[in-house]
């Protein structure tokens, strides 16, 4: 009697990162770094091209006093830019080693073939943890970022003395900060470093030493991370509004951190399956990694709406001013990215993402990831943009360029690392369960 046999594809791949990949990624860089002095040009001549910018213009175009009022606003707005997408493509490198852990500590087996993907993310975490250091060691760029670093704030006899801040010293100081900044980059960054050194031994000697070893890093990364990805959300975006706090934002941040870097996986391993790779990678593991995007889209907007509902209910001046500076403050430009972060990371992965077939169509799958990504851009950029650029925020060449420079150099570290090892994880004993995964 003859049986009905699956065939699985080889499990020996391996991504080529050309020369000429590589070439066009390091001058899309180039590009971006470009577009962001031109940028910055046009602004001071009172030019703009982009959206939101009227208000700049007017301040560039006002004779010498308003131009030097903008000078400083223009670089407020350039270092905004560097910040956020430091704090956005950060996120999106540690969910990989996120991904990694939580799925070892439950003894995944779907996941398996799709492994390095996730896998190679972190490999970036350290450019944007260097940047965000750099930023923060230099006075006059601290000082833009972060209100509470300027000098009297926690002195009382100053005249800049501000009780609030003062009272919160024992947390926002710069030695403490700066020791939990080196922590969290650090730790995250060796942790994925100790998990990726087991994965690929485990390529080159059978059995599951160190598939045990992986899984006890993976626990220890995840009690590490448990408490730091709130913690880091506080530091690195929540002290930007020095006044205001929230008890749910580390929640909410983490949120758009995993969605955005399950977003960025998906895309990755469709884009590898489009060059031919990725072979043994079927529909089913597409459709798990699609529920889990779907999944917290849902719970992210959960988080955003409780967040604000509680705001909003308690009506308390010293809470509601986080968002009336997004509604009608500053001219009101930050109302329409405020809006369509929510329209992008909410209503279209639920509209797109709802059906059980969407989440087997690279189609659908490509059209609800991109607004993922782009919907938590706008999240990040209506979390820091107020805080730090205030009036003089806008969405044209010094962001697209800004962020353009950020993309490509991700792209490129992360298809460096996915060009050093083999596709799947050979000798994963949960390989032979994810190639045969049908759901």
């Amino acid at each position: 009697m003859a049986h009905n046999t699956h065939e699985i594809p080889s499990t020996e791949e391996r991504f080529e990162f050309t020369s000429e990949t590589k070439r066009k990624l390091l001058i899309a860089s180039l590009i971006g770094v470009a577009m962001v002095a031109i940028g910055a040009f046009l602004l001071s001549k009172g030019w703009s091209i982009g959206v939101w910018e009227s208000h700049s213009a007017e301040h560039a175009a006002g004779g010498h006093e308003a131009a030097g009022e903008h000078g400083a606003t223009l670089f407020s707005r350039i270092i905004a830019n560097i910040w956020m997408n430091s704090v956005y493509f950060l996120g999106i490198s540690v969910v990989g080693a996120f991904f990694m852990s939580y799925n070892y500590v439950a003894k995944s087996g779907w996941y398996v073939a799709i492994k390095r993907v996730a896998e190679a993310f972190p490999s970036f975490i350290i450019v944007p943890g260097a940047i965000l250091l750099i930023l923060l060691a230099i006075p006059s760029t601290r000082h833009v970022v972060m209100h509470w670093t300027h000098e009297g704030i926690m002195d009382p006899t100053s005249e800049h003395y501000d009780k609030i801040i003062a009272g919160k010293s024992w947390y926002l100081n710069l030695p403490f900060f700066f020791v939990r900044l080196i922590a969290y980059i650090a730790v995250w960054y060796l942790g994925w470093k100790a998990m990726r050194k087991y994965s690929l031994l485990e390529d080159q000697i059978e059995g599951t030493e160190n598939y045990y070893k992986s899984r006890n890093v993976s626990k220890l990364f995840l009690l590490f991370f448990a408490v730091t990805s709130s913690t880091s959300a506080w530091d690195l975006s929540l002290s930007i509004d020095t006044h205001w706090f929230s008890t749910m934002f580390g929640w909410y941040h983490l949120a758009s951190w995993h969605v955005a870097g399950l977003a960025a996986m998906m895309l990755a391993i469709l884009y590898l399956k489009d060059q031919g790779y990725l072979k043994a990678v079927n529909a089913s593991h597409l459709q798990d990694l699609g529920k889990l995007i779907f999944g917290f889209s849902v719970f992210w907007t959960y988080v955003w709406f409780s967040q604000y509902l509680l705001i909003f209910y308690a009506n308390l001046p010293e809470e509601t001013i986080y968002f009336r500076e997004r509604f009608t403050g500053f001219s009101g430009r930050y109302w329409w990215p405020f809006h369509i972060s929510l329209v992008l990371n909410f209503f279209f992965p639920l509209l797109i993402l709802m059906a059980r077939n969407s989440k087997r169509s690279s189609t659908f799958l490509k059209l609800a990831c991109w607004a993922i990504l782009i919907g938590h851009w706008f999240d990040f950029y209506q979390m820091h943009m107020p805080g730090i650029a205030k009036d003089q925020g806008g969405i044209g060449i010094i962001e697209w360029g800004t962020t353009l420079t950020f993309a490509s150099l991700f792209i490129y570290f992360v298809a460096n690392e996915l060009s050093k090892a083999n596709l799947y994880p050979k000798n994963h004993p949960f390989l032979e369960e994810s190639l045969h995964h049908d759901i």
